[in-house]
């Protein structure tokens, strides 16, 4: 069903004169008639009884604006919004990224770019250890992160992607060259984790302490980045267990990213400060989860 024809129809029902409805409508009252029987032939009944006098509602016409009206209104509010945050949504927005530009990352910023064209985005990497401090320092508006957050001052969005573990290993080491690693076999490895203030979560899931059934893995040392971090496992002095668009672009031969089993799946998301939220950063973070459902489809985990 039409939009304009329901919108001629509630105008007019408002009006109940031709003239006056085209007026409103930047339409002439032939189009209005056009319209109105359109929408008639459609539903299958008349909505409005025209004489050379007067136009009223029939009683289907009665029933069905009452029916209409809260979901136009809904409508037309949404247009309103939408419209008014168009115009808000200007300037530049400054964006952190961890490590690696995934196309989530770029794919977000050109929607958000075609969406508000008087609008412009600055990526900006924030480092794996320390996720947060652009942020808090103004530096960054928003940034791309681990989910979940546990930061009090800190708003996240809903994820946006769900990735499976690899474990980035020497070329050289004798696991590289299976298939697939089960968790458990972590327990026989070092893994290499991520220097502090990285949340608690964040090194948790980087380097865990135990495997799921309990036992223990060692930690190799930690790193400030991704890339120090493969520079050690390429020395084979360690492990790093990494999310497979990570590994996909730090493909490198002295190597190898082998899935793992077991283990939760990582999944990205957008944080920003509560006190600095801006129409900017939400509608960057609604033009995110557009290009995600996009892209992967909406079964999503939060």
């Amino acid at each position: 069903m039409e939009f304009r024809e329901l919108e001629c129809f509630v105008v007019l029902s408002e009006e109940l004169h031709f003239a006056r409805a085209a007026e409103r409508l930047y339409l002439s009252p032939g189009r209005v008639s056009q319209l109105i029987a359109a929408l008639e032939a459609r539903i299958g009944g008349r909505l409005l009884e025209r004489t050379s006098r007067r136009v009223r509602l029939t009683k289907l016409g009665e029933s069905f604006l009452a029916d209409l009206r809260p979901a136009y209104d809904g409508l037309a509010q949404a247009v309103v919004r939408a419209k008014s945050a168009a115009r808000e949504v200007t300037g530049l927005l400054r964006v952190g990224f961890l490590a690696t530009p995934t196309d989530l990352v770029t794919g977000s910023v050109r929607r958000f770019e075609e969406l508000y064209p008087g609008s412009a985005v600055e990526l900006v990497e924030i480092p794996l250890s320390d996720p947060f401090s652009k942020l808090r320092a103004r530096q960054v508006d928003v940034v791309f992160t681990l989910l979940p957050v546990e930061e009090s001052d800190l708003v996240t969005g809903a994820g946006l992607n769900r990735e499976p573990m690899r474990l980035g290993l020497s070329a050289r080491h004798p696991l590289a060259a299976r298939r697939v690693i089960d968790a458990e076999e972590l327990a026989s490895l070092a893994l290499i984790g991520l220097d502090e203030p990285a949340p608690r979560r964040w090194r948790e899931h980087i380097a865990p302490a135990t495997t799921p059934s309990g036992l223990p893995i060692a930690l190799a040392g930690t790193v400030a980045t991704s890339q120090e971090g493969l520079t050690q496992v390429a020395l084979n002095r360690g492990a790093m267990l990494i999310c497979t668009p990570t590994a996909v672009h730090h493909a490198r031969p002295d190597v190898t990213f082998v899935p793992v089993t077991g283990l939760p799946d990582s999944v990205l998301g957008l944080a920003w400060l509560k006190s600095s939220e801006t129409v900017a950063i939400r509608a960057f973070n609604d033009a995110a989860e557009r290009h995600s459902v996009q892209v992967a489809g909406p079964h999503l985990a939060a």
